[in-house]
């Protein structure tokens, strides 16, 4: 008689997340990339329709507007947070945590992580009514402080509502990375620094030789975590401008969503989600090679 051993029962525990991942990733990913390959409305049997309409959508200059437009969400949702995450990360751990006390530091570090917190729809909802051109608080505190000539309509102008969103997804963004960081910095030997700075480097050439090297991992992590937001980012753009105006603020995932259900297109519309899905796990692959490289390095 075998005696099943605690390894052998570890399947039983994975078994629900695994069937919960197939019936609500794996199927549907799969229903959808089949639908891309038809002529559908929503009603009736669908047509197949081959590649058709990836053949549509290699030509169709709409989509890649709002491809072009998810570049720049890749800059205001990963580039920038990772940047200034990085520098607010350090500036609380070695200073304001060093001299001030690490509750401050902690203090600040969970206001700038709240956006990430926050509802999209709610931040969106608050953003919408301080941009608002009318009676928006950043045009009220324009003309208050005597900059009345700077006032906008922010989320109205297509010259600026696409800067407009990625400033405010940059706000949104910046907690993650800043925590993502600190962790960092904390498994970091601290002797390391103690013998820079006995050797006479400066916190500059500590922060770049020592910090940044050891750091490695943790930013693989952000850039590739938050390049995959950027590309699928659809909240804040449905909240502030569902697109507008005239496409300036429209990425792939909205065109998509307006693609589905209010233009009916729906196997077009899974082509484009197809689409974005293979993007996004191409990135994720290399996020997740770059990341194992640099941590047995």
């Amino acid at each position: 008689m075998t005696v099943r051993g605690p390894r052998d029962s570890y399947a039983l525990f994975l078994l629900p997340g695994a069937l919960a991942f197939l019936a609500v990733v794996i199927v549907p990913f799969l229903m959808n990339t089949a639908l891309g390959f038809t002529d559908w409305q929503g009603v009736g049997r669908p047509e197949w329709s081959g590649l058709d309409n990836y053949r549509e959508l290699a030509h169709d200059s709409a989509f890649w507007a709002s491809f072009r437009h998810s570049l720049f969400m890749v800059v205001a949702m990963a580039a920038i947070p990772t940047a200034l995450g990085l520098v607010l990360a350090a500036a609380l751990f070695d200073y304001i945590g060093t001299h001030v006390g690490s509750r401050v530091a902690a203090i600040l570090r969970a206001c700038f992580y709240l956006p990430q917190v926050l509802p999209v729809a709610v931040a969106g909802i608050v953003w919408s009514w301080i941009l608002a051109p009318d009676d928006g608080t950043l045009n009220a505190l324009l003309k208050a402080i005597g900059l009345g000539a700077w006032q906008q309509d922010w989320l109205g102008d297509p010259d600026l509502a696409l800067s407009t969103v990625m400033a405010v997804l940059v706000w949104v963004q910046l907690g993650f990375p800043l925590v993502v960081f600190m962790a960092g910095l904390a498994r970091i030997d601290p002797h390391l620094h103690e013998a820079a700075e006995l050797d006479g480097a400066g916190w500059w050439r500590r922060f770049r030789h020592i910090t940044l090297p050891q750091l490695r991992p943790e930013t693989y992590v952000v850039l590739t975590w938050c390049t995959i937001a950027a590309l699928k980012v659809f909240g804040a753009v449905y909240v502030l401008t569902k697109g507008g105006p005239g496409g300036a603020t429209d990425v792939p995932s909205y065109f998509s969503f307006t693609t589905f259900f209010e233009k009916t297109q729906v196997g077009y519309g899974a082509a484009v989600s197809t689409v974005l899905t293979v993007i996004i796990l191409a990135l994720a692959v290399l996020g997740l090679k770059l990341q194992s490289r640099a941590e047995d390095l």
